[in-house]
């Protein structure tokens, strides 16, 4: 017998953040609940469309009871947890993973980290200048994309959305270790030598600029497009996860064809 989700409501579960009650549906994460209250707490792997990546560990929040800090992005919410977002534990580990990963990578163009160093007091230069970032040339070796990987925070959501999350093709993976670890294609091939597709699952989850909503004109379907806008050019196109039609998703006409907008 196969039983099927006909959209039963979930038992409510009852907890404190930060020394208020809040009230969330059963299996939903501390980070949703937070979210949910207003709580501003840092991500930088999390994607609402795919399963929890553990990898960046910005998120980690403090609950009782609990030998080490915990990751709010994947962590269910329990009744009678006690958490706090904002204790002295929780600033000093967010500093401190800051620190590392600023050390390490140019984070000049990722989203809310320079807010978050700032509220921190993460300083990297702590490190001294053999931590210098490690620089990359930016990879163009096809028409569509342009992989920046001197900027790649390693937060493997691309990997996931191409992977068995969203496209199945399974064309880039993380490869090296340590200060070596990047995004690559299988043996370092050219993309176009790869397994990819094309369908720009990738580019959807990476970083983002100012943005305006629109539909796409390829087709009847009506999908909603997200134009991400950079310098007054269309730099990449996406769609709202809260789409009925699209879910994200889009195929190479909506994500690419941009060019008779810009007169290319």
């Amino acid at each position: 017998m196969t039983i099927v989700d006909i959209g039963i409501p979930r038992r409510l579960v009852e907890f404190t953040v930060d020394g208020e009650t809040v009230r969330v549906p059963e299996g939903s994460t501390i980070l949703d609940a937070c979210t949910a209250a207003g709580k501003d707490i840092p991500t930088l792997c999390y994607g609402d469309t795919l399963e929890p990546a553990n990898a960046c560990r910005v998120c980690m929040v403090e609950v009782e009871g609990s030998r080490t800090l915990v990751p709010s992005c994947s962590r269910k919410a329990e009744p009678g947890m006690v958490v706090h977002t904002d204790s002295a534990r929780t600033r000093t580990g967010r500093k401190v993973v800051l620190e590392l990963l600023a050390s390490a990578t140019d984070l000049s163009t990722t989203p809310g980290v320079a807010e978050w160093m700032a509220e921190t007091g993460a300083d990297p230069a702590r490190f001294g200048p053999d931590a210098a970032a490690v620089a990359q040339p930016a990879l163009v070796d096809n028409e569509l994309y342009v992989r920046d990987y001197g900027n790649c925070i390693l937060c493997y959501k691309c990997v996931d959305a191409c992977g068995e999350q969203w496209q199945n093709s399974f064309a880039i993976s993380v490869a090296g270790r340590g200060f070596d670890a990047r995004i690559s294609t299988e043996f370092s091939n050219p993309l176009p030598d790869s397994a990819c597709v094309y369908c720009g699952n990738c580019v959807e989850v990476c970083s983002r600029q100012t943005r305006t909503t629109t539909v796409c004109p390829f087709c009847g379907v009506g999908c909603s497009l997200t134009l991400h806008v950079q310098d007054n050019e269309i730099v990449k196109v996406t769609s709202p996860h809260d789409s009925a039609v699209t879910h994200g998703n889009l195929c190479i006409k909506g994500r690419f064809g941009r060019q008779h907008v810009q007169n290319r």
